[in-house]
């Protein structure tokens, strides 16, 4: 279990962070970048669990848990010594929850016959903004992962390349099950 007492270090005042095996580095490594940008999607989804409820509250909030274990997975390096504890990894089950629910939510949906513009309903909104940072944290954790020395376990760049699939499909469902999609017309405003 996790225990902070002492929420300021101060080693972040000369441009330093610690990762969860103690290993000192800099704020813009890849790795704190790439969990940064976990963080990030996290508190957005925040946001958007306040705009939710039902099944869909509860869906929100157990990814925003599943984030905290990706976040810890990728503060937590794989290198070639003992760390001393058992380090949280995803796991392939927390990826196959997410396309069971994708595929949930796809059923009760039109096919797409137009891409669609972010907005809509308000938890629609606030989805699409989660997507397009989590798409963000894809990118961070797959520019880790091929960061020489570097690993990131293939559950971790899976469960966050899925879960960008997930707010997309989510966002359809949460705009009346893609009634109130607002479609893109091309060149409509030339």
């Amino acid at each position: 279990m996790v225990k902070l007492d002492k929420i300021y270090t101060r080693s972040g005042d000369k441009g330093k962070t610690r990762l969860a095996t103690g290993e000192l580095v800099d704020k813009w490594d890849a790795r704190v970048t790439a969990y940064g940008s976990v963080d990030e999607v996290n508190a957005a989804l925040g946001v958007a669990v306040l705009n939710a409820d039902g099944e869909m509250k509860a869906q929100l909030q157990r990814i925003q848990n599943d984030l905290f274990d990706l976040g810890a997975d990728l503060a937590t390096p794989e290198r070639d010594k003992p760390l001393g504890f058992e380090p949280l990894r995803v796991v392939a089950e927390q990826t196959k929850r997410l396309e069971n629910e994708i595929d949930a939510m796809n059923a009760d949906l039109a096919p797409l016959d137009s891409f669609v513009l972010p907005g809509g309903t308000p938890l629609a909104a606030q989805l699409h903004v989660c997507r397009t940072i989590c798409r963000r944290a894809e990118r961070d954790v797959a520019k880790l992962a091929g960061t020489a020395g570097e690993k990131v376990s293939e559950h971790a760049l899976s469960f966050i390349n899925r879960l960008s699939d997930w707010f997309f499909v989510a966002s359809r469902f949460a705009n009346d099950k893609g009634r109130s999609d607002i479609k893109w017309k091309p060149g409509a405003n030339r």
